[in-house]
């Protein structure tokens, strides 16, 4: 049975059940776990992967020693984090690009690599709460497009979660950046169709 690994944020840790569920007999499922390589100060050390300077470190520890067939990887939303007082990014977008062509070098050819699109942010609603930074849904595009320019010329395969579930209308949310459990459902189905057309 191929093995499927995943590295992403808090939305990836959402749809996993349900994605590994839709997958089961085909991948043995895996991601990110409470402990190892990768955890940093003001960074998730659970199963979120966090942002791109720390899915880095991650990666180059576990792809040291591990070898999936193939690795459904994100990281964006922990990036872009915004500074309210300062306006500066957790990964200033020049940043995040150089993680990206590292990442994208690191991964060995006999790995499938599967980049997933950060997902939509609802401003009003994020920022109106005290989480203590911002989002915004235009960093969002700018930090997609970045990514989307690295792996078409890399030639990795892309999914794109951020235009299907803006697709899926109103009512998304289930708090300021997460989705509700029937979004998570069918956003591990659009993954899930695109692991299985190929596997």
């Amino acid at each position: 049975m191929k093995k499927l690994f995943v590295l992403g944020d808090s939305i990836s840790i959402h749809y996993g059940p349900f994605l590994r569920e839709m997958v089961r007999g085909v991948y043995e499922y895996a991601r990110k776990q409470t402990t190892g390589a990768g955890s940093a100060d003001g960074q998730p050390v659970d199963a979120n992967g966090g942002d791109s300077a720390l899915a880095l470190v991650y990666l180059c520890d576990y792809l040291y020693t591990e070898s999936p067939d193939v690795l459904l990887l994100n990281c964006g939303l922990h990036d872009l984090r915004t500074d309210p007082e300062t306006g500066q990014k957790q990964v200033p977008l020049e940043a995040y690009q150089a993680n990206l062509q590292e990442i994208l070098r690191l991964v060995p050819r006999d790995v499938r690599l599967v980049w997933v699109r950060t997902t939509p942010v609802d401003d009003h609603t994020h920022n109106s709460r005290q989480v203590g930074f911002q989002r915004f849904d235009r960093d969002v595009v700018q930090y997609n497009a970045v990514a989307d320019r690295l792996c078409q010329e890399a030639g990795v395969y892309t999914i794109d979660l951020y235009g299907f579930t803006r697709g899926l209308g109103g009512d998304l949310f289930c708090d300021h950046v997460h989705f509700a459990e029937r979004v998570r459902e069918l956003q591990a189905a659009f993954i899930a169709g695109h692991l299985l057309a190929w596997s």
